[in-house]
């Protein structure tokens, strides 16, 4: 397998899942929109209705799917990234105390952790977007060159 293949398969493979991961997300908040209701009354202090929680989660969903196909790539790729972001900035104080557990002995800041291997992730696709061979963006860009 040369480089330029295996560039471009690591790259499809890191975007395919980071868009599905971020897909769960948007997808939960179609299929139970009180959860985020709290989530937002918790974390953001405000109170959101199910229509703008569908608005949110069809938006995030488009850029999940934009970011499955590598396309529009210098857009979505980073929406992808700053949506992940958002998310990060919000629960920050889990990083300071990464082992911390609950009265059951269950890590309660693990999450944190993982988020914040999806965003370095995120942040290599974009630094590597000129080797994602193996995209709608690639493809359009072949075909025209």
């Amino acid at each position: 397998m040369t480089h330029h293949a295996r560039d471009g398969l690591a790259l499809l493979l890191m975007r395919l899942g980071l868009a599905w991961f971020i897909f769960l997300w948007a997808a939960h908040k179609i299929i139970t929109p009180k959860q985020y209701q709290g989530l937002a009354r918790h974390f953001d202090g405000v109170d959101l209705d199910f229509t703008t929680i569908y608005a949110v989660a069809g938006v995030q969903i488009l850029i999940c799917i934009l970011v499955a196909l590598g396309a529009i790539r210098w857009v979505s790729y980073p929406a992808l990234a700053l949506m992940h972001l958002f998310t990060v900035l919000r629960r920050w104080e889990g990083f300071l105390d990464p082992f911390a557990l609950n009265a059951r002995g269950f890590p309660i800041h693990r999450n944190q952790v993982i988020d914040l291997a999806v965003l370095a992730a995120m942040v290599a696709l974009i630094l590597l977007i000129h080797r994602d061979h193996y995209s709608l963006g690639a493809w359009v860009r072949r075909k025209h060159a």
